[in-house]
């Protein structure tokens, strides 16, 4: 008896393995197992092309390539211009199906197309002029050049050079013109016993 019973728990849990494995497959952002996706109608003469939540219901957008025009239907009205109605919509395979002049279709979403315009590298760059920055001497611009050799980034060192000792001879005569101020506008001695008192 005690031997049968190790056996048969053993049993069970080999005979739930496998259901378990099948149930960890299925992914829950798939939909329901027994729901079945319609494929899309091969060669339809209409295009879904997206759809729009509004305050009178749900719209689909349905297009004709070949009237190169567009009409929003809402699901089971009848759109008399294109003769449809929209019957099912099906948003997990962003399907549309609807029925069209006697047919039923199913209209996949339209996804929309990529086209690349090329490499970026490819394509040449405007030469624009440099936009002299304010306060800076017309030689360290004009000491600028796109792709520059060693003897033009060695004029554009020097001009740099030249600009900042400029500055800083024009800082240091600022300071002492500041400095010297003081001393020219000082204000003259308070009256004291030795002068005679202002007349009134």
């Amino acid at each position: 008896m005690s031997l049968l019973r190790p056996a048969l728990l053993a049993g069970a849990v080999l005979a739930a393995f496998p259901a378990r494995a099948a149930e960890g497959a299925r992914s829950p952002f798939m939909p329901a197992a027994g729901a079945a996706a319609a494929a899309p109608t091969a060669g339809a003469p209409l295009e879904y092309r997206g759809y729009l939540e509004t305050s009178e219901g749900v719209q689909f957008r349905i297009y004709s390539p070949t009237r190169k025009a567009g009409v929003w239907a809402r699901l089971n009205e009848r759109n008399a211009e294109f003769d449809l109605t929209p019957k099912q919509h099906d948003d997990d395979y962003r399907t549309l199906t609807l029925e069209h002049q006697g047919r039923t279709l199913t209209l996949a979403i339209r996804e929309p197309k990529v086209v690349s315009a090329g490499s970026a590298a490819a394509m040449p760059m405007p030469a624009a002029a440099p936009v002299p920055a304010a306060n800076v001497a017309p030689a360290v611009t004009q000491s600028v050049v796109l792709n520059p050799s060693p003897a033009d980034e060695q004029r554009r060192l020097e001009a740099v050079a030249s600009e900042v000792a400029r500055r800083r001879a024009l800082r240091e005569q600022a300071t002492q013109q500041i400095q010297a101020m003081p001393a020219a506008n000082a204000a003259p001695a308070p009256a004291g016993r030795g002068n005679p008192p202002s007349p009134r």
